[in-house]
């Protein structure tokens, strides 16, 4: 079959979700089949005769390395396989599986043909599987460390006051005030750790309704030194939620928005500290292995110094943090509070802006 004269072959590969790309001897592209046009946001009329290394944005090692292997494919009719290769398309990054082979039985020889497999959505499940499977170990060695302490802080404290009734002394009540004072704080903490045992109540919530409690309390705590700014979409549905357990898990992320901007006030030269919440529909969309049609999604951003690099994959573990002052728990119990919604929080962060996205699906529970 000569591809060059021979067209009914384009109607098949134009229904096929995988990318297809052809290209001539010279490395120049040959055709692009519909779901190829996707990928790389290009029509086939302005990619034809185009060099294929200009279409195909890769790392400079990884570029110089496909046109190696585009070559040596024409020479030796061995076909290729590259892993989790990532594109630059659009200033996006996008990570594809590609096998470049030569195409049998052409009469026209050295008819190249490039399979692109976008993995995106597949790397996101699994990286989203592996940080459940981390949070869940580490939830539960943290609750064990928690139920260790509060034994023992038990009996500390129980000593201090009859030691504090028994013996007199000008400074032993200060002392013993100070180890109690230090106790409760321990068992606060230690209870924290364990977090709550009351199940979500659910029932239909307007997500405008915890944000816009959350956003009082923040202009009051702040008093109003830090913009709050708005960008909602009123027409979301409503979501089935627990609506005390949503104002927790808001509060808890603006509530480290807020001290992260506050005390990194040199970070301000010409801006002003500035947090805003954003709500939208988030088509297609995967939570927790489940694929949804749609959900809804916050977006809780603030223009501070960001959240160091060395810990951004772990921000949601228990004891995480990137404040000297912190304790490491709030994000950890949002994030569980979120995964009991069947839902789930993503950070993306950089200085100058940094994002945490709340997804939750609108369905109704069955």
């Amino acid at each position: 079959m000569d591809l060059r004269t021979n067209i009914d072959y384009r109607s098949f590969v134009d229904h096929m979700t995988t990318a297809i790309l052809l290209l001539n001897a010279d490395l120049t592209v040959h055709y692009m089949n519909s779901a190829c046009e996707s990928l790389f946001e290009m029509s086939f009329l302005r990619a034809h005769n185009l060099p294929a290394i200009q279409l195909i944005e890769l790392s400079e090692e990884s570029q110089i390395r496909l046109e190696e292997v585009l070559k040596k494919t024409l020479e030796t009719a061995q076909p290729y396989t590259h892993r989790e290769a990532l594109l630059n398309i659009s200033l996006k990054d996008r990570y594809v599986d590609y096998t470049v082979s030569v195409i049998p039985n052409a009469q026209d020889a050295g008819l190249l043909l490039i399979e692109f497999q976008q993995i995106d959505r597949l790397l996101r499940i699994s990286k989203e599987e592996l940080h459940i499977q981390q949070h869940q170990i580490a939830r539960q060695l943290i609750r064990g460390v928690a139920h260790e302490i509060k034994n023992p802080l038990g009996g500390i404290r129980g000593a201090t006051q009859l030691l504090a009734r028994n013996v007199k002394g000008p400074h032993i009540s200060e002392y013993t005030d100070i180890i109690i004072d230090e106790v409760d704080r321990l068992r606060n903490l230690a209870d924290t750790m364990l977090g709550s045992r009351q199940l979500p109540s659910y029932e239909p919530v307007n997500i405008h309704e915890p944000l816009e409690r959350v956003r009082s309390l923040v202009l009051s705590q702040t008093k109003n030194k830090i913009k709050v700014q708005r960008d909602y979409d009123l027409s979301l549905p409503d979501v089935i939620a627990d609506r005390d357990q949503l104002i927790q898990v808001i509060l808890n992320i603006s509530v480290n928005a807020v001290q992260a901007m506050t005390e990194h006030a040199e970070f301000y030269q010409e801006d002003t500290p500035r947090l805003t919440f954003r709500t939208r529909i988030q088509r297609l969309v995967t939570i927790q292995g489940v694929h949804h049609r749609s959900a809804v999604r916050i977006d809780i951003e603030d223009n501070g110094p960001g959240i160091p690099a060395d810990i951004l994959e772990s921000v949601f573990y228990p004891m995480v943090s990137g404040r000297a002052n912190g304790t490491g728990l709030g994000l950890s119990i949002a994030q569980n509070i979120m995964r009991q919604h069947q839902g789930m929080i993503e950070c993306h962060s950089e200085a100058g802006q940094t994002i945490f996205s709340l997804y939750l699906p609108w369905e109704n529970r069955t």
